[in-house]
């Protein structure tokens, strides 16, 4: 059980303001360490840097526990890192074993990977690498207590820009077994995006209707969630903006949007486990929801 975040930290959260800075950055993980520090943000069991394809940062780990089911529902996570950077794990800091962790604690097992970078790799390498690592999971995740057939993809920011082309079809690849999707301040639509040398050197020239992951989104049959943070940048914000008016033209509803309060880009994923009532919770509902097994099953 974890409680709201207190408000002094809130406060410090919203005083770095809405502009990705490295100050924003580095800030708002110092401000959410010690509380994964107190809490614990290891996994009982986290298998290492296991082979998802040939390039070296084709790797994934997987967290889990010897107390979970067997056949458990598998949350699958790609990080941030504006395309040309990040990783699953940064040794002695909770980023992002805390999701794994996050997973476990819930009962599923959690699957976190690295993928290829811009400028070297560009559209629709993460897509690719997505597919891939969810074949791999689909083969091998059995061993590790979780259901092949139960996995929900989720990345944040860059990481959800990877989900949502692979979600699109635009990597290639197949989407047996999964059973949802989670965008959490992610990129969909190439022409309302602020095209700046992050995006040049992911997207280059390519056209905006060919990399824009949206209309194959709001025309998915699969169910998704996605979130924007109180405190995201205003090019997020518009992002969600044209999620919500796409989605309504083409069903005449809203889509499954969260909106994190009182965080910002980065305290949005690294409030996981640790101010549940922000994100956790209703990403928590989100997978219990599309992973419960069909009745008579």
């Amino acid at each position: 059980m974890t409680t709201p975040l207190p408000a002094d930290v809130k406060r410090q959260v919203r005083a770095l303001g809405t502009i990705l800075t490295p100050d924003l950055i580095q800030g708002s993980w110092a401000l959410m360490a010690p509380y994964h520090e107190k809490l614990g943000y290891l996994a009982p069991r986290v298998t290492r840097d296991l082979r998802y394809g040939p390039h070296e940062r084709h790797r994934l780990d997987v967290h889990a526990s010897d107390d979970l089911v067997a056949g458990a529902p598998v949350v699958l996570f790609a990080h941030g890192g504006g395309f040309i950077g990040g990783d699953k794990h940064v040794p002695g800091a909770p980023q992002y074993d805390h999701v794994g962790a996050w997973a476990v604690r819930h009962g599923w097992v959690g699957v976190t990977i690295t993928y290829r970078l811009a400028p070297e790799h560009g559209w629709p390498a993460g897509a690719q690498d997505v597919a891939a690592a969810v074949r791999w999971t689909r083969e091998n995740i059995a061993s590790h207590g979780g259901d092949p057939n139960r996995v929900v993809v989720a990345g944040h920011t860059a990481g959800a820009v990877h989900v949502a082309s692979y979600l699109a079809g635009q990597g290639g690849g197949s989407t047996d077994g999964v059973v949802g999707g989670a965008l959490l301040s992610g990129i969909y639509d190439l022409a309302a995006a602020q095209r700046g040398d992050l995006e040049v050197a992911y997207f280059g020239d390519h056209p905006a209707s060919e990399v824009s992951a949206l209309p194959a989104l709001v025309d998915s049959q699969l169910p998704l969630m996605f979130s924007v943070a109180e405190l995201d940048a205003w090019y997020f914000q518009r992002q969600a903006a044209g999620l919500v008016s796409a989605w309504f033209a083409r069903h005449g509803t809203t889509p499954h949007l969260t909106w994190v309060q009182g965080h910002n880009h980065i305290s949005e994923i690294a409030s996981l486990g640790i101010d549940e009532d922000a994100l956790g919770g209703q990403l928590a509902r989100f997978v219990a929801q599309v992973t419960e097994p069909a009745k008579g099953a």
